[in-house]
């Protein structure tokens, strides 16, 4: 009774599974038709990320792994700063006003990360050699994440690129970062910095990759604009001390490596040099060691002032146009090559000038080193001045301190 009770029942499933697939056939061929047929491929499936987790693992993971080869970078520059006699005139003449020049000692710090297990580390140009003229860079110490700290030296430094390469001789060094192919970067990805803002250790920041190929002017200490081209955008926060770490990707590799912010604080708009470049200019840098730096703005070293009559009066002046000089800076060019307050330049490189702004903009788009030629009036006669245009001195960019005596020796060690 029960057999004859299950024959049937397992003749009707069966029928009805044959009837199904037939029905499903036909749906997905009247349905489906426009995905897959014979001049059409099925649509490409993505694979699931090797790395799994959600996108706040797998950035806690990059920084884990980035983090223990990314070091703080202290300096100690000895350097000249330029003090003007008269702030209201600094407004007006900048440099070119009266002043004296006179010598301090400043700290500088900034981040970088280890590029090989040579004791290479990367970092900012700006970072490793301050832009101090006449300055020299006196005591230069590296601070691992562990807290050990070693003494560095400079191997490299390509100031065009702000990027430079220093070294020190340690043993345990932490595994070198690796460099990511920036071409292959998209808009929108993840980008974390990993630096030292405002000397506060191992602090991470996290944005993404705004926008490439960005050209941005960076003014240094001397007063000169340099323009870096083809900067990587970020939104993530990037703060002084940040410039040389790394900017890493989700895997923990560098992508970039921070060098600024907007001019005028913006937030959320940071530049980075991109890991390409940092590989070409670093590799560079390693097989042929020194400093490359762009022309530095030149400097004459005296107040401009236009011919008035009181000038005149004073000077007893009766040509016609020309600048007057108000003042000379204590051992600039204008100084060593005997020029004098009262005197009237007529020409430069045999080009006339009357108007004091017109000359002052001639000279700075000059750079340091170049020979000019004066055409001078002085206390009633002409004279020719050969003269080697100089660079201006810092006007800040160091809290000046007195020299550091007491300071610890250096800890041997990562």
């Amino acid at each position: 009774m029960l057999r004859n009770r299950i024959l049937p029942t397992a003749i009707v499933a069966l029928v009805g599974a044959v009837v199904g697939s037939f029905v499903m056939m036909l749906y997905a061929s009247t349905h489906f038709s426009n995905v897959a047929g014979p001049n059409n491929t099925p649509p490409a499936v993505s694979a699931a990320p090797l790395t799994g987790g959600s996108d706040q693992d797998r950035i806690v993971n990059a920084v884990k792994r980035a983090k223990p080869s990314v070091v703080a970078i202290n300096l100690v520059v000895n350097g000249k700063q330029f003090i003007p006699v008269d702030p209201f005139l600094q407004q007006f003449f900048g440099n070119q006003g009266p002043g004296i020049v006179q010598p301090f000692q400043g700290r500088a710090s900034g981040s970088g990360f280890v590029f090989d297990d040579k004791g290479d580390i990367v970092t900012n140009a700006h970072v490793a050699r301050p832009d101090v003229p006449g300055g020299q860079v006196s005591r230069m110490t590296v601070t691992f994440p562990n807290g050990t700290h070693a003494s560095a030296r400079l191997i490299a430094a390509n100031v065009g690129a702000d990027l430079a390469v220093i070294r020190v001789d340690t043993k345990n060094l932490p595994p070198p970062l690796q460099l990511a192919d920036s071409d292959k970067l998209q808009q929108g990805q993840w980008a974390i910095a990993i630096g030292e803002p405002y000397e506060l250790q191992q602090s991470v920041s996290v944005g993404v990759v705004s926008a490439f190929n960005r050209s941005e002017p960076i003014q240094t200490e001397t007063g000169q604009t340099l323009t870096f081209k083809g900067l990587m955008q970020t939104s993530a926060p990037i703060n002084p001390g940040n410039s040389g770490g790394p900017l890493i990707d989700v895997n923990g590799d560098v992508i970039g490596v921070n060098q600024s912010t907007l001019r005028g604080g913006a937030e959320g708009i940071g530049f980075a040099i991109p890991a390409n470049t940092v590989r070409r200019v670093v590799t560079e840098m390693i097989a042929h060691p020194g400093i490359t730096t762009p022309p530095v703005q030149a400097f004459l070293g005296v107040q401009l002032a236009p011919i008035t009559q009181g000038f005149r009066s004073q000077t007893n002046y009766r040509g016609q146009g020309g600048v007057g000089i108000a003042q000379v800076i204590s051992g600039s060019s204008a100084d060593q090559a005997g020029l004098n307050p009262g005197d009237v330049i007529l020409k430069m490189n045999g080009k006339a000038y009357s108007n004091p702004a017109d000359l002052q903009k001639a000279i700075r788009g000059m750079h340091a080193g170049q020979k000019v030629t004066l055409e001078v009036w002085s206390q009633g006669a002409k004279r020719l001045v050969n003269l080697t245009l100089g660079s201006a001195p810092s006007q800040s960019g160091f809290e000046q301190q007195p020299p550091d005596e007491n300071q610890p020796p250096d800890e041997q060690g990562p």
